[in-house]
């Protein structure tokens, strides 16, 4: 008797089990509808793929620690993301597209549009809103995103599965939103270079191979101590401006690149570049063992401008130069205008030349 009692009982469990999901199945598939593109609940998303007809794709998924990765490989730019994930949270639809023009859109998209996956943690059982239960990773939502609207103010989109394409626009932006979803997996990349607090470097080396006279070696101790040694002669440097050294650090904190080259310059081009002597080279170690280094290059100035007297007047750009980082993996460009607290020479920090130290 009692032990068929604990069937019994099992059986009620299980069948209470499968009526939960069939009504949970029930309630998720009445309410996608054709035009429900928006996510609300952004912080459930844990990946975010988009690629295009000509085989470009990336796909963004969010780590366990909360940040944003490329591919799995790269960290992603936390602004772009974050654009990302508000567009796909405030998005909504304008109208239907006029069945007049539906055709050709629809044709349009068959060749031009890019196709977007939505992945979130969600629960396998959802009890009145509010009890969630088994949660799990899933794909909740599929579309395609055209092309734009003749007033560039909306952008085509079509659920999968469905024959009825929308015209989506984002309130309070006049512009469209078709641009925010680019399958290029350079265009999402974080572009920081040195991202390292004051109190957790060890020592910077600034070389520049030109100038030898420039180079120094710089460590920070626990002690709150200095040490400054010209690379030159291996001398120490007993006399120098402590503030200025301290503001030398302390920029390490956030310095960028502007944009990544590796896809938009010829590989050949490249390679002329990064096989000539690099102008600055710098390398930051951490009290971790971590290590970052960077290789500075001149990049052409506008001498066709000045005609004979070009390399002269200006040898150079006088506002970006190219570097290699990550280990020689990335070619990218940067502006002198952030750059320049990090590439400070010596005679900097001894007030023996006050001049613009790039040159």
């Amino acid at each position: 008797m009692k032990k068929n009692r604990v069937i019994v009982i099992i059986a009620l469990v299980l069948l209470l089990v499968a009526i939960l999901l069939v009504f949970n199945r029930s309630n998720n598939t009445l309410g996608r509808k054709d035009a429900a593109f928006a996510v609300q609940d952004t912080a459930s998303i844990t990946r975010i793929f988009i690629a295009d007809k000509n085989n470009n794709e990336v796909s963004l998924s969010r780590s366990s620690d909360g940040k944003w990765y490329v591919d799995g490989k790269y960290l992603a730019h936390d602004v772009k993301v974050i654009s990302m994930l508000k567009t796909l949270k405030d998005i909504e639809v304008r109208s239907p597209v006029p069945i007049v023009g539906r055709n050709s859109v629809i044709i349009r998209m068959a060749v031009l549009a890019k196709k977007v996956e939505i992945y979130q943690i969600t629960p396998a059982i959802n009890i009145f809103g509010w009890i969630e239960l088994f949660l799990r990773e899933e794909k909740t939502k599929t579309y395609y995103v055209g092309d734009v609207t003749p007033d560039n103010q909306g952008t085509y989109m079509l659920m999968e599965g469905s024959d009825d394409p929308y015209i989506i626009y984002l309130p309070g932006l006049r512009g469209f939103v078709a641009a925010r979803y680019s399958p290029l997996p350079n265009e999402w990349r974080d572009h920081t270079v040195f991202k390292t607090r004051f109190k957790d470097i060890s020592s910077v080396k600034v070389e520049f191979p030109g100038e030898p006279h420039k180079s120094y070696l710089l460590e920070s101790f626990d002690d709150h101590t200095l040490k400054l040694t010209a690379l030159e002669d291996n001398k120490e440097v007993t006399e120098y401006d402590r503030s200025r050294l301290l503001s030398f650090l302390t920029a390490f904190t956030d310095i960028r690149f502007e944009s990544l080259l590796n896809d938009k310059l010829e590989s050949s081009f490249i390679d002329s570049v990064i096989s000539t002597r690099p102008s600055i080279i710098v390398s930051l170690k951490e009290k971790n063992g971590k290590q970052t280094l960077i290789k500075t290059f001149y990049k052409k100035g506008f001498r066709e401008l000045y005609m004979d007297d070009g390399a002269t007047l200006e040898p150079f750009d006088l506002d970006r130069a190219y570097a290699l980082i990550n280990d020689g993996e990335d070619f990218v460009l940067i502006q002198f205008f952030v750059f320049d607290r990090v590439l400070r020479p010596l005679q900097y920090f001894t007030h023996e030349d006050e001049e613009r130290v790039w040159f």
